[in-house]
């Protein structure tokens, strides 16, 4: 596996986002996130978005984070938030997650961000084990679905 910065327009993020988009649709029963984000979210040095492609080039895992100060939904100063961690059905329980989720936080560290914050939900088991089992423990609801019952935030400091 080799993971690469990629732009959140790139195909390759394209497709694993609409898969990711599916996944969610399946398990709540709606179209997915309706967190608005743009290509710009992701670029350095507010935000980065990865792939991990497999050793014949297919990109099998994502994940980005994203500046998310102070905004009146919930998030502080210094708040990078994870986005689209997603590993392809195939490829899951090899460990790529936790290398794209390691990742993540080295690049929020490196610039400059304090705290990396997620959202994730209740049907959405084995991201919560992944992100309890990495630091992350549970913080004041904020997003589009702070208000959702379904709604789980978690949040880690990045500061060593």
């Amino acid at each position: 596996m080799h993971i690469r910065r990629v732009s959140f327009d790139h195909p390759d993020a394209v497709k694993l986002n609409d898969a990711v988009q599916a996944e969610y649709a399946a398990r709540y029963g709606d179209d997915g996130d309706a967190t608005v984000m743009a290509t710009a979210d992701f670029d350095p040095p507010n935000g980065v978005y990865l792939l991990a492609y497999d050793e014949h080039g297919t990109p099998v895992a994502s994940g980005g984070w994203r500046v998310k100060d102070t905004n009146g939904e919930g998030n502080i100063d210094g708040d990078a938030e994870i986005k689209r961690m997603y590993v392809i059905a195939g490829m899951r329980g090899h460990g790529l997650a936790r290398r794209i989720l390691a990742a993540l936080e080295e690049d929020a560290r490196g610039a400059g961000r304090l705290r990396m914050v997620l959202e994730t939900g209740t049907k959405q088991p084995e991201a919560v084990a992944l992100y309890e089992s990495s630091g992350y423990e549970p913080c004041e609801k904020f997003g589009y679905y702070r208000f959702h019952e379904l709604s789980l935030c978690y949040a880690k400091p990045l500061t060593l």
